[in-house]
Formats: structure tokens, C-alpha cells, sequence
């Protein structure tokens, strides 16, 4: 829950204001995040030629936001969210710069863990705020914006990892990374909002760290979106094994190919994150994330059907577009049915759900290429995706014809929500 006091004269500056702020910290942040674990995955492949160690690094970055998920909720719905940015980015420049020193497999999966846990916290907590940045009715536009800042930095990172590592070694990439963390805090000291929580009303339930996913699952359409959009992420995660040995092998291609096919799906997912995320009619909302899923799983499945590049190439750009455009619905979709006093724990909870997905999805994915060929385990990644969606779309259509448009749940003990600046 929290207050709120607004000028309405200043509101469009400031929100415009706000929003450059945040999607430039996002894209600093995300760039940071890929160079760092590049560099990392590099160093640790270089120390202890241990292909377990190298999935440590992974697992230790990714588990803290699945165990700590209720954890790291409660903390952004408790404390002002500007703050909670400022102070982990902060600890996190001293994370990394304890990366660049240390010398032990051990030590760095050690300190790996601790920029999770400050990963955990802080994306909810950006998530959260911002409504009280840009307003609740400009969120399907704000939430296209982070996405696309979210792709370039998941592209220009790992590019920029490797050329620094190979420059100076590991230690002047995580160095770069640390100046991005205290980029990313100077930019949070800028913002004008806040979101405040409120003091606890006499009477209330005591705040729970299980809250967050049990509204998720509470509210009907959220349940199901959540269920269909984590199952075909499973699939669509367990393809990213099978695309570099399909695009080499199958199409013979080689690695300009693959380079060339990845490329469309990153151009896909800018288009569909700026250009057709935000022309979704609110009423719509549900029933396109759910058809979103189902253009995603084909950009995936249809390239193994007919084996010619430029077709594949077409595919990917269709289903990065399916992806992006479902990622910002969805996340949509949170904001506007999640009261703002259980937002930090549904984002944790859904940042959470997806980690899990994607960390199942990669151990998956080894093992169905080694199965059935890099061709057709692409094929069932994105079917399986397809298969989700059109389940989704007709227990929705289901769900309407019994009970017409289901409202979000009501929230016991809660004022309407609001921001404060």
C-alpha cells in the first residue's frame, strides 16, 4: 500500500523525465549483467576447464531469484522502492569489484550468489515503481520501452564481455560492470518518484511473503496466463541448445548464419516490445498474450519444416515478435490486475516462476538435442509453445462463456492504490 501526492501540471515532464531514467538504467544494467557472466563464464572455463563449473555460475546467478522470490517481494513492498535501487546498486559495485580480485572457482560462485540476491531484489522493485514514474495509464507503452532496453543490452553485453576479456582480461570487464552498477544508482538519485509503502492499518493481515504468488494464482486470468506463459517458456529456453546446431548443421548456414538468424529474432523482439505491444487493446489484453505465445512457438517450430535460411530468418523475426509483445502484455497485465501493495511480491513471484523455467529449460534442452537432433528438438521447443498457447486461448474462451470477463480478486485490508513523488 501506499501514498500518494501528485502534481498534475508537472506530471508529463516528470514522467517522461522518469521514464529515460529508468529505461537507461535498465539498458546499462541488463549490458552489465551479460558482460559480467560472459567475462566470468570465460574465466571459469579458462581456470578449471569444468563444464559443471560453468553451470554453477549460471545456477548461482539464476537460483536466488527462484528461492528468495517471496523474500525479495516482501522487502519492495515494505521499503521505498528508489531506495531499495540505490542500495543494491550500491552493493553491487562492491560485489563485482570483489569479482575482478577474486582467485578461486569457490570464491567467485560465492560472490555470483550475492549479485543474485541483489538481482532478486532489485527488478521487482523497478517493476513496482514504475507506475508511480510514468502513471497507471501509460504502462503498456512504459513496459515496451524497459523491454527493448532490456533485448539491446541482453545483445550488446555479451559482444562487448568478450571483446573486453580478450582486451584485459576478466578483471577489466567486471570493472566495466561495476561502473555500470554505479551508473545505474546515480541514475535511481534522479528519479522523482517514489513509492512509499504505507503505514500497516490497525486491524490488518500481517504482510506474507507467499502473498505475491498466491494473488497470481488467486485471480483466474492471471493464473492461467502465468501457467501458459511459463509452460511455453520451458519450451522456447530448451530451443537455445538446439538454434546454433541447426543453423551450422541442418541448414549448413554456418556461423554467419546463426549470427544472421538470431539477429532477426533480436529485431523481432524491438518491433514487437515498441511497435505492436502497445497497440493491444486493453480489452484485449488476455487473449493476445495468450495468441502471442502461439506466434512465438511457431517463429520456432516453422524454420524445421522447410530448411531454407531466408524462411527461418522470416520465422525468427515472427516469433521474437510473439515473444516481446507477450513479455510486455503480461507484464502488463500484473500492473493493472495486482493491487500496488502486493506488486514487489507478484513481480518476484513471476521473476521467479521464469528463472525456474529457463534453469530446467537449459538442462533440458542438452539432453533433447542429444535425443532427437538439433532439427527436431527445435521443433518440439516450439510446439510445445504453440500447443500451450492454443490450450490457453480455449480454456480463456472456456473461462468467458461460464462466467463472463473474471474481475481481479479483491484484496483484504487495502486502500486503492497510488503513488507518491
Amino acid at each position: 500500500m501506499t501514498t500518494q501526492t501528485q502534481d498534475h501540471t508537472t506530471f508529463d515532464l516528470d514522467g517522461r523525465r522518469d521514464l529515460r531514467l529508468l529505461v537507461g538504467a535498465v539498458l546499462v544494467s541488463t549490458a552489465g549483467d551479460f558482460l559480467a557472466i560472459v567475462a566470468l563464464a570465460l574465466s571459469i572455463r579458462q581456470t578449471s576447464a569444468s563444464g559443471l563449473a560453468v553451470a554453477g555460475l549460471f545456477i548461482a546467478l539464476w537460483s536466488p531469484a527462484v528461492v528468495l522470490a517471496g523474500f525479495a517481494g516482501l522487502v519492495v513492498d515494505r521499503f521505498e522502492n528508489r531506495a531499495i535501487i540505490i542500495a543494491v546498486s550500491l552493493a553491487q559495485v562492491a560485489v563485482v569489484c570483489a569479482l575482478a580480485f577474486a582467485d578461486s572457482t569457490a570464491a567467485i560462485l560465492a560472490l555470483t550468489v550475492l549479485m543474485g540476491i541483489g538481482f532478486a531484489i532489485a527488478q521487482p522493485a523497478e517493476f513496482a515503481l514504475l507506475p508511480a514514474a510514468v502513471g497507471e495509464d501509460r504502462l503498456a507503452v512504459a513496459n515496451g520501452h524497459l523491454e527493448t532496453a532490456r533485448y539491446l543490452g541482453m545483445t550488446a553485453g555479451p559482444l562487448l564481455g568478450g571483446a573486453l576479456a580478450a582486451a584485459g582480461g576478466t578483471r577489466l570487464a567486471l570493472l566495466v560492470d561495476a561502473a555500470t552498477f554505479a551508473a545505474v544508482a546515480g541514475a535511481a538519485l534522479a528519479l522523482r518518484a517514489r513509492r512509499r509503502p504505507a503505514r500497516a492499518v490497525a486491524g490488518a493481515a500481517r504482510d506474507r511473503a507467499r502473498d505475491g504468488i498466491a494473488f497470481l494464482f488467486g485471480d483466474r486470468v492471471l493464473a492461467l496466463v502465468m501457467v501458459v506463459a511459463v509452460a511455453a517458456l520451458v519450451f522456447m529456453t530448451a530451443s537455445a541448445t538446439a538454434e546454433v546446431f541447426f543453423a551450422t548443421d541442418v541448414l549448413g548456414a554456418g556461423d554467419l548464419g546463426y549470427g544472421v538468424l538470431m539477429t532477426g529474432w533480436t529485431l523481432g523482439m524491438v518491433l514487437g516490445a515498441v511497435v505492436v505491444a502497445r497497440r493491444v487493446p486493453r480489452r484485449a489484453a488476455i487473449p493476445a498474450a495468450l495468441a502471442f505465445v502461439v506466434l512465438q512457438g511457431a517463429g520456432i517450430a516453422l524454420p524445421t519444416l522447410w530448411l531454407a535460411l531466408g524462411f527461418a530468418v522470416g520465422a525468427f523475426v515472427a516469433g521474437g515478435i510473439g515473444h516481446a509483445a507477450k513479455n510486455v502484455v503480461v507484464r502488463t497485465l500484473i500492473h493493472e490486475r495486482v493491487p500496488d501493495a502486493l506488486r514487489g511480491r507478484a513481480f518476484a513471484a513471476y521473476s521467479g516462476m521464469r528463472n525456474a523455467a529457463e534453469l530446467c529449460a537449459l538442462a533440458g534442452g542438452g539432453l533433447l538435442v542429444t535425443a532427437a537432433g538439433a532439427r527436431w528438438a527445435l521443433f518440439v521447443a516450439g510446439a510445445g509453445g504453440v500447443a500451450a498457447g492454443i490450450a490457453g486461448l480455449a480454456a480463456y474462451g472456456a473461462l468467458r462463456r461460464r462466467d463472463g470477463l473474471p474481475r481481479r480478486p479483491r484484496l483484504a485490508n487495502s486502500r486503492p492504490a497510488a503513488d507518491s513523488r
